[in-house]
């Protein structure tokens, strides 16, 4: 017999979300690619084989049997638009939200964005990581294996660079996947009011540069994918300085991420496909048109319920008009300290579910499969697939629907990380 490290053994059933090598649109949303009472064989952190359980006990011989007890096993959730490295809170401004005023008028009045910004220009690094460590250990919790974080709380060049910095280490310090994502366009800072074109040009000819050299000599060597995205909304970047500033990004050699069609059309969705997009978030007012051209691309949808649910909106991203028109969709957490601040994308695909109409299995793929094309790195992640990492969760349930039907609760019992148990609730 063969020796393993680990046998998965007694699943309900295996949802491998496999995709045959490209990102999941239409009626493949619905697909799991399921495997009743299968086994997973993992060896030197990857997936060796998945099959029957009769055929993989006969054939391996396992260091480790790990016993899923009749329960759902499904690939490690994908998040693929977070801000997680922050310090502090805006708990004032969900107050001020309660009484009324929207996002965009705090914003205008110098909260928002630049709020955060203020607290972390005046945070060492290690408060930084600090924070941003306890958030990754809470969605680790969830379920979450790999997790796009995106800088954009700096608005200079040195807070930029010490996000990144952030970044780099909560790489180190926890065993999530972590791909960066440079957000220097994220709101135009107090200090350029009235300036945006010079903040741009700052943002254009200095940020994006070192940002750059910081890459090459951090995540460069383990082929993860850098990103560059710019808020592209009114009150934040026009369509034509978002296409300045992806046209220096792209000369770089970042790919490129959207944050657009958020409150406002502005054209954003026609920049990021001219720029073969990875993926084009938010998408709540984008128009059919703009729909049937992302259906059309490569790029992935990336809707974020999270940030409606939280600011009292019943006006969500379209998602099942998204999915009938061909888009490849997935789902996010947007985890940030003002429009989303909640760590479970459980939650997120119960939102989804019943506000923009995504089946359960839909919203399965739209956070593994998917999310993991979203990201550039569907090759390592995102389905249970034989060579790719052994990123596994074991569910608390038989029924894998009932991870979005019983929303508020836990449920994940097991989080396999690289073939390693690093988080164990079957007690």
């Amino acid at each position: 017999m063969e020796k393993i490290d680990s046998l998965i053994i007694n699943s309900s059933a295996i949802h491998t979300c496999a995709s045959g090598g490209r990102a999941k649109k239409g009626v493949e949303m619905l697909e799991l690619g399921t495997i009743l009472g299968g086994a997973i064989a993992i060896r030197n952190g990857l997936i060796l084989e998945i099959g029957p359980q009769s055929d993989l006990r006969k054939k391996f011989s396992p260091e480790k049997v790990i016993d899923a007890q009749g329960r759902s096993v499904c690939p490690g959730f994908v998040d693929p638009h977070t801000h997680i490295v922050y310090v502090g809170d805006r708990i004032n401004e969900f107050e001020q939200r309660i009484s009324g005023k929207s996002y965009m008028e705090i914003m205008a009045s110098g909260g928002g964005i630049m709020s955060t910004a203020r607290s972390v220009r005046s945070a060492s690094l290690e408060e930084i990581v600090s924070e941003s460590l306890n958030r990754t250990e809470a969605m680790l919790d969830n379920g979450v294996t790999t997790l796009e974080v995106k800088t954009g709380y700096g608005l200079d060049t040195i807070n930029e660079l010490k996000l990144l910095r952030a970044i780099e280490l909560l790489a180190e310090r926890t065993p999530i996947t972590i791909i960066p994502t440079f957000l220097g366009a994220h709101a135009v800072p107090t200090e350029f009011k009235h300036r945006a074109e010079e903040y741009v040009e700052l943002v254009i000819n200095e940020m994006l540069p070192q940002a750059w050299r910081w890459y090459e000599k951090s995540f460069f060597y383990t082929r993860t994918p850098f990103f560059c995205d710019v808020f592209c909304e009114q009150n934040a970047f026009t369509a034509g300085q978002t296409d300045r500033i992806f046209s220096k990004a792209v000369d770089l050699g970042f790919k490129i991420k959207l944050h657009t069609d958020e409150f406002t059309d502005i054209g954003g969705m026609d920049i990021a496909l001219k720029y073969k997009a990875t993926s084009v978030d938010h998408l709540d007012v984008t128009s059919s048109e703009s729909q049937t051209k992302l259906a059309n691309s490569e790029s992935v949808g990336v809707i974020l319920p999270g940030v409606n649910f939280n600011l009292g909106s019943l006006h969500f991203a379209d998602g099942r008009s998204l999915i009938d028109k061909g888009c490849a969709v997935a789902l996010s957490t947007d985890i940030n300290p003002g429009s989303s601040p909640t760590p479970s994308i459980p939650l997120i695909m119960a939102i989804a579910s019943r506000y923009q109409k995504l089946m359960p299995a839909e919203a399965l793929n739209a956070c593994t499969i998917n999310a993991a094309f979203a990201v550039g790195l569907e090759k390592r992640v995102g389905s249970l697939e034989t060579g790719k990492q052994a990123d596994i969760l074991i569910l608390a349930e038989s029924d894998y629907r009932k991870l979005i039907y019983e929303f508020g609760r836990d449920h994940i019992r097991m989080v396999i990380k690289n073939g390693e148990v690093i988080r164990d609730k079957t007690y």
